[in-house]
């Protein structure tokens, strides 16, 4: 209403109602442009000083942000930097031989070196002697042999040293053969007056297998030994590789003084210490030194002479990327027992030894500096210490840093678990670590889904591959004689299955529920025995069965495929832990003549290594 009689208003005064309408418009608008412009310019210093603010705040953002990126890329640097030393520091290494050869004294010699006992062990302990320490389990000390691989952590010159002890004899070799696969290095102990033998034989190919750099201590050379010269040979000829010695023996048996160092033209000479469980007094000087000349006969002298001239002369040369490759040994002389030359041989490892070294994962390389932790189990011991009945999974760090409650993907579950328990091992005994870089063993507790061969890591895509598993080659059922102890007598198996011990068949369509047990070796069953009652007061009755091959089938192989089957006589299907079919065969003739009539099944004389659901 009021707008209508405005307008009304207008038209009624005319032309000049209209005219005073737009000069009323014209200063109110004035009006407004001066209030703006009084207010800019009043407040101007404001303005000024708000603008100013803003650039200096800016400037101040842009500085802290350098400030901050410098700080957060020098600590990625130092990190890596960190992480990287510590690498190179590291040392992962087997010893390995065939029995009696002088292994297991040569390692707790090391770790007498090493600095890490201060009295060295006997592997034959007297009364009221002490025992060694990389042989823990009681089986170990009454039998005075290596049966399990054993873990010793310990730090020497600046290194960090993780030393793996394995077993010598041939019915433990499935052991040796998973520990080889979490090694950067072996040393391969010979006993100089027998040479190469058999189960030598096969560890240095499976070390070759791997490109794993070698490195040979010639044993007990205080004792009648084979030519030092026929050795190397020896060595060149069934290993079929370059052999540099990198010391050389004075005298032979009981006339041994002392070895010479070729690289530093030095002659070290040794005193017996009573037992070997101390240091071995030395005296360095030189070849034609008074004290060492006066020793030896002038035939002696003349034939050390002689073979040194030849070896600068027609030897072979020393080069670092052939022993990092394999191709060449460094070849050490000594006496694990006496201590004679254990120094030169710890001191020349670290040398020439590599640290960790990248690992190969589906033509994928995983270089120990990648940022992602990985490790893979290939070991499981249950009982090392008998006050904690518990089962350590031993863990060879591959790459990344491993801090204890990291979270992690383990392969086997698919699922994420918490390591919140993680030892450094020394024998059977632990400690708790809070970290470790890659080349390290660590002991993981409190896992029961963890199985030998399982990854775990922070990236999901990285999955190692690195256990094999072996045929077995002797076949027993193991009973339990005391129904009273059935939960501990099914215990200590379930656990020692685990281990991989001993892997168990169950046959088809068998009323027997008896687990068929399977081994490379038949000691490995005398281990299983005194295990279950020394560690789980179970008795066992061990009853031989009549097979000795066992051949797998497809995995896709059909139960109606498995039913149409002709088998030789005595043949008998059955199924692995992870149940998958086999067939057992009394003797290899048999499994021959099952190849030659069913041409269209397949047999593997290689475990298989996945399971079916």
């Amino acid at each position: 209403m009021r707008g209508l009689r405005g307008a009304a208003s207008t038209i009624a005064d005319g032309p000049n109602g209209i005219q005073r309408q737009e000069v009323r418009k014209q200063t109110r608008k004035g009006d407004k442009t001066k209030s703006v412009s009084d207010f800019v310019i009043l407040n101007l210093p404001v303005w000024l000083f708000l603008l100013r603010l803003r650039a200096l705040a800016l400037k101040v953002f842009y500085a802290a942000s350098r400030l901050v990126g410098a700080v957060f890329s020098a600590i990625l640097r130092d990190s890596f930097v960190t992480i990287t030393q510590e690498i190179q520091r590291r040392r992962t290494f087997a010893i390995i031989s065939h029995p009696d050869a002088g292994k297991t004294t040569l390692t707790e010699k090391l770790l007498l070196y090493g600095g890490a006992v201060q009295l060295a062990g006997s592997v034959t302990a007297r009364k009221n002697q002490r025992a060694t320490t990389s042989d823990w389990m009681e089986l170990e000390k009454k039998r005075g042999i290596s049966i399990s691989s054993t873990v010793l952590q310990f730090d020497y010159d600046g290194y960090r040293l993780n030393l793996l002890d394995t077993p010598g004899h041939k019915d433990f070799s499935e052991d040796t053969y998973r520990v080889l696969t979490a090694v950067d290095a072996v040393v391969m102990v010979i006993d100089s007056a027998k040479g190469i033998e058999p189960q030598t034989r096969k560890l240095f190919e499976v070390c070759r297998q791997r490109g794993v750099p070698i490195f040979t201590f010639m044993n007990k050379c205080d004792r009648p030994m084979k030519e030092p010269l026929a050795l190397l040979d020896e060595l060149e000829r069934v290993l079929g590789i370059g052999a540099y010695p990198v010391n050389w023996p004075i005298g032979n048996g009981p006339e041994f003084q002392g070895i010479y160092d070729r690289q530093t033209k030095t002659m070290h000479t040794f005193e017996r210490v009573v037992g070997g469980k101390y240091r071995a007094p030395v005296e360095v000087g030189g070849l034609h030194d008074p004290a060492v000349r006066g020793n030896l006969s002038d035939a002696e002298f003349a034939k050390t002479l002689e073979e040194l001239e030849m070896l600068e002369m027609a030897g072979e040369s020393f080069d670092e990327a052939a022993v990092l490759a394999g191709k060449t040994t460094p070849v050490f002389f000594g006496s694990g027992v006496n201590n004679f030359g254990v120094q030169l041989l710890l001191d020349g490892f670290l040398k020439h030894s590599p640290a960790p070294k990248s690992r190969v994962m589906g033509g994928i390389e995983i270089s120990p500096e990648n940022p992602a932790f990985s490790g893979f189990i290939f070991k499981i011991q249950a009982n090392m210490d008998p006050k904690h009945r518990d089962r350590i999974a031993f863990i060879r760090v591959c790459s990344g840093k491993f801090d204890r409650d990291m979270t992690v993907f383990h392969s086997r579950s698919e699922k994420k678990v918490r390591l919140s328990s993680s030892h450094k091992l020394f024998g059977n005994e632990r400690e708790t670590v809070d970290e470790a870089f890659p080349g390290d063993v660590i002991g993981l507790v409190g896992h029961d889904s963890f199985g030998i061969g399982d990854t775990l890591t922070t990236d999901p895509k990285i999955l190692y591959k690195e256990i094999p598993r072996f045929t077995p080659e002797a076949f027993s059922y193991l009973h339990n004689p005391n129904t009273g102890k059935y939960k501990q007598f099914r215990q200590g198996l379930d656990q020692l299955l685990q281990e991989g011990v001993i892997q168990a068949l169950y046959l088809r369509n068998s009323s027997i529920k008896t687990p068929l047990l399977a081994a490379v070796g038949p000691l490995q069953f005398e281990v299983v025995q005194f295990r279950l009652e020394s560690e789980y007061g179970a008795e066992s009755r061990l009853e031989p069965a009549s097979w000795s091959v066992v051949r797998w089938l497809p995995t896709d192989i059909t139960e109606d495929a498995l039913d149409a089957l002709s088998l030789p006589t005595g043949a008998k299907l059955a199924y692995d832990i992870g149940k998958n079919a086999v067939i057992l065969f009394q003797n290899e003739w048999s499994a021959n003549y099952f190849n030659e009539t069913n041409k269209n099944t397949p047999l593997s004389a290689v475990p298989v290594q996945t399971a079916k659901e």
